[in-house]
This record gives C-alpha cells, sequence and structure tokens, in this order.
C-alpha cells in the first residue's frame, strides 16, 4: 500500500536540490522519511511458534500521518471528561484565495489574528442581547489545506449553543446561533483591521513574484479589494449529543494535510489521491501530481515551531475551567433544559491501553497462536 513517505523517500532529494526548503519543513520532511523504519531503531517480537516481526520506532511529528492516532484518542477522552452535555454547533471561518500569498509569508502572526479575529466575533456577538447575551465555550483548530492539498487557510469551531450569562443563569441560542452574514461581515472586518495594524507596526510584509516589497499603496489595495468581498463563512448542521461532539471533533484536531488512506499510487514520478470535490455535490475523484509538486504542497502546511494549532475559549479556555464549567452543569440542570451526567473523575487511557483498543488485540501477544511475545532490540541504522 503506497503511503505519504514512499512520495517523499523516492522524490525529497530531487524536490531539495531545486527548492528552498526552510529548517522546519526539513526537519518534518526528515522525520517522515525515517517514520517506523530501522533509522529510528525499535524491537523484534519473536514467539517460540516461529512468529516474528519487526516493530520499528515512531517520529512523533505532528505532520507524520502514521503518527496522530493516539494523541488524537488522549485528547478526545480528555475533551469528553469535560465537555457539557449541550448541544454544539461548528462553524468554519475563511479568508479570501487573494490573501494567501501574504498569509503564507507571515505565517506565525497571520495564523495567530486567523484564531483572534475568529474567537472575538464569536464573543462579540454572543455579548450582544440581539443574539445571546451570555458567554458561551469553544474550541477552535487552525486548517491550513483544502482537499487537494491547496493552501486554504481557515478556523474550524465548536461551540456550545448558549453560554452562561452574568448572573449565573445558562441561556440558550437559536438553532444557529448568529446569523451566518452577521458572523461572516464582523469575522472580515476585524481580520482587516488587524492586518492593517500589523503593517503599520512593521510586523508583517508582502512581496511580489520577484522577491521585492510591495508599496504601501499596493498592500492597501490588497485589503481594500478583500474588504469589498463577501468572505465565505458557514455553520454546519448543529451537532446533538455529548459523546458525539468531540469524537466527531477529533476529525479535525490532530489531521495532517493527507491521510495515508487516500494515497492510491507511487510510481513513476507521480502520486495518485483522491480527493473531495466540494463544487461537484463531494463526490471522491482521483487527481495525479508529479512527486515533487505533491512534496512541495505537502510543505506548505508545516506549521512554525512550537505553534498552537487547537485553542479553547469563554467556558472552555484553561483557566479556572473546573470551576467555571461546574457552574454551567448547575445552571444547566437549573435551566430544566438538560439533567447534566455526573462528571466523575475517570483515569486517563494510557497510549498502551489506546493501542489496545484501536487495534481490537493486546500486541504483548502472537497474533498467531497467543503465547507471550519476547522483544529482541533492534538497533538504529544509518540514513541512506
Amino acid at each position: 500500500m503506497a503511503e505519504v513517505q514512499d512520495v517523499f523517500l523516492s522524490s525529497f532529494d530531487e524536490y531539495s536540490s531545486h527548492h528552498f526548503v526552510p529548517l522546519q519543513a526539513g526537519k518534518v520532511a526528515k522525520a517522515i522519511m525515517g517514520c517506523r523504519t530501522s533509522q529510528l531503531g525499535g524491537h523484534l517480537d519473536v514467539c517460540d511458534c516461529g512468529y516474528e516481526h519487526p516493530s520499528y520506532n515512531s517520529c512523533r511529528n505532528r505532520h507524520c500521518p502514521k503518527c496522530q492516532t493516539v494523541k488524537k484518542e488522549q485528547w478526545v477522552g480528555k475533551r469528553k471528561d469535560e465537555m457539557l452535555d449541550e448541544r454544539h454547533l461548528h462553524t468554519v471561518f475563511t479568508i479570501p484565495a487573494e490573501l494567501n500569498a501574504l498569509v503564507l509569508q507571515n505565517q506565525r502572526v497571520l495564523y495567530d489574528l486567523l484564531f483572534s479575529a475568529s474567537a472575538e466575533t464569536v464573543k462579540d456577538l454572543a455579548a450582544d442581547p440581539r443574539y445571546l447575551g451570555a458567554t458561551p465555550g469553544f474550541t477552535s483548530i487552525l486548517h491550513t489545506w483544502g482537499s487537494n492539498m491547496s493552501f486554504h487557510p481557515h478556523i474550524h469551531m465548536v461551540l456550545t449553543s448558549g453560554g452562561l450569562t452574568d448572573d449565573g443563569r445558562w441561556k440558550g441560542g437559536g438553532e444557529f446561533l448568529f446569523p451566518v452574514k452577521v458572523l461572516s461581515r464582523l469575522f472580515r472586518g476585524k481580520f482587516i483591521s488587524g492586518c492593517r495594524a500589523l503593517y503599520s507596526k512593521g510586523r508583517i510584509e508582502l512581496r511580489g513574484e520577484n522577491g521585492n516589497k510591495v508599496s504601501r499603496r499596493s498592500f492597501s489595495a490588497l485589503l481594500d479589494d478583500c474588504a469589498s468581498k463577501e468572505w465565505v463563512v458557514y455553520s454546519k448542521a448543529p451537532l446533538n449529543g455529548a459523546e458525539g461532539v468531540f469524537e466527531y471533533l477529533g476529525r479535525y484536531t490532530h489531521r495532517s494535510v493527507i491521510s495515508n488512506n487516500r494515497i492510491v499510487s507511487v510510481e513513476d514520478g507521480l502520486t495518485t489521491f483522491m480527493w473531495k470535490d466540494y463544487r461537484d455535490e463531494s463526490r471522491l475523484k482521483p487527481t495525479k501530481l508529479e512527486n515533487v509538486e505533491f512534496i512541495r504542497r505537502f510543505l506548505l502546511h508545516v506549521l512554525p515551531h512550537g505553534f498552537t494549532r487547537i485553542r479553547h475559549y469563554g467556558l472552555y479556555a484553561s483557566r479556572d475551567k473546573g470551576s467555571r464549567l461546574d457552574l454551567c452543569r448547575a445552571a444547566l440542570a437549573a435551566s430544566g433544559r438538560k439533567k447534566q451526567r455526573c462528571k466523575e473523575p475517570k483515569p486517563a487511557e494510557s497510549p498502551f491501553e489506546i493501542v489496545v483498543r484501536v487495534l481490537g488485540r493486546d500486541p504483548r501477544f502472537c497474533p498467531r497462536c497467543g503465547s507471550p511475545l519476547a522483544q529482541l532490540p533492534l538497533s538504529r541504522a544509518a540514513p541512506a
């Protein structure tokens, strides 16, 4: 079965000989190429029945499509214990494609602005009595890609359908909480004004295809043009049932640019993969790229070092979260809208327990005869 790793192993040297590779992107490429290979070492599972199987160590890089399952399951389990037993909504904030070059050239600062502009939009509207007049809880996740691996920065947000008032009551909202056009225009205004402020302080810049900085007038014209457009902000159908909310959100939190199960083949310098065409009723379609172009698109989405791509706000913000959520559960129960489940603290699943649950078997025992496996260390092999 073909994987993302196969694309990098076959063509990264060719790609790096013709393209500048930033330090962080180079680290990601090296991690993906070495993941679960002899380069990282591991152990050999051995059974008296003759069964042998090498198990190599994972790179644990957050951009690697092989290394996110355990982290995702741990994250989902923790969120389930914390979340309110209340209906949640899913909203997506996007920016015009005309701003893609600006964001790519100023990633850390403008990704932060994406978070703050979308969060402040929700906070401002939630505080308005015409829409809610209370504080909701919400979690935001940054994605930078479209289904075909193109650069498409946007925020996925899951928020409670109601909130806690200043006097400690729970107040429910409407089906979608806020009108989409109001969301879109307020978000547009906050992001554009944020770009202007950052530019005036010299914290961001824009360079043209020739590598030279564009003039202040051209930069302002770009923002003026984007400010005149309607931005795409949309709400998906409400999510019902507390248990399903973060299982659903888990699809977005620890996803890499493309999963291995979408790769059809890697051969003759070409990679074929499946993508979802949202303009054609979300049909799955195959597409083919040269390996170097596949790698170029993949590396567009490497995040700045240490950048936090999952953030919590309002009722779900980290500070004093436990006591705040207890108040919310009491308020929800008092409102009579829904009886809140008793939140007994549960020990978190260990990584090993997650592996057993996902695999459906205990990897310490032979899959052939069921006997305990012996483990022999495998030393690291030098990179090819």
